[in-house]
């Protein structure tokens, strides 16, 4: 029996290896490119990822400290002319003069989350000024504006009215844009005011 055992391997070792059809090694060697081929697009895509989350994070804006302290205040009454002493309010200008800007309990901001100039989505041309507020002082602004609709905020800074802009929804998510600057200089100008410079 171990002779009949031998004897089989030995007549199967010396029977030339069959090959595979043509059509089989063509097939065997497609899979073979395949898998080459999806690897391959597989590390360009996850080099693609990479590359935009690396860009990304590198253009996020970094918080901007303001020189003075930025105080946001709803506007109660505009009466022309000067405040008088003692008086809850600041004098400020308007088309026709100084005006006493009458002014409710408001916030301060000693820092946003980005403050810039940004091409205008209403008027053709224009320029607006985007602040976005930092998530500590989101919900108080949020408050404000809740409580505001309708009216005007005073932006004061160093206790100059900067701009008034008028309250026209409700602001929860902290971004907030001022419309109206004629011209991107003016803009500019409104930017660094809000900065405090």
């Amino acid at each position: 029996m171990a002779a009949e055992v031998k004897r089989s391997r030995a007549a199967r070792r010396d029977r030339p290896q069959r090959e595979l059809p043509s059509a089989a090694r063509a097939a065997d060697q497609h899979r073979s490119a395949m898998l080459v081929m999806v690897l391959t697009l597989g590390l360009l895509i996850a080099a693609v990822a990479v590359t935009g989350a690396l860009i990304a994070s590198s253009m996020r804006t970094q918080p901007v400290t303001l020189a003075a302290p930025l105080h946001i205040y709803p506007v109660t009454q505009t009466t022309p002319g000067q405040c008088p002493a003692g008086t809850q309010g600041i004098t400020g200008q308007s088309g026709t003069g100084p005006t006493c800007y009458g002014l409710a309990q408001g916030i301060a901001i000693h820092k946003v989350a980005d403050l810039r100039v940004q091409k205008s989505r209403v008027q053709p041309g224009g320029h607006d000024v985007a602040v976005t507020l930092r998530p500590a002082d989101r919900k108080a602004f949020a408050d404000l504006t809740r409580a505001t609709v309708g009216r005007d905020l005073a932006f004061v800074v160093r206790n100059r009215i900067v701009t008034l802009p008028r309250v026209d929804m409700a602001i929860l998510d902290g971004k907030i844009v001022v419309t109206g600057p004629p011209d991107r200089a003016s803009a500019n100008r409104l930017v660094r005011e809000l900065k405090g410079r």
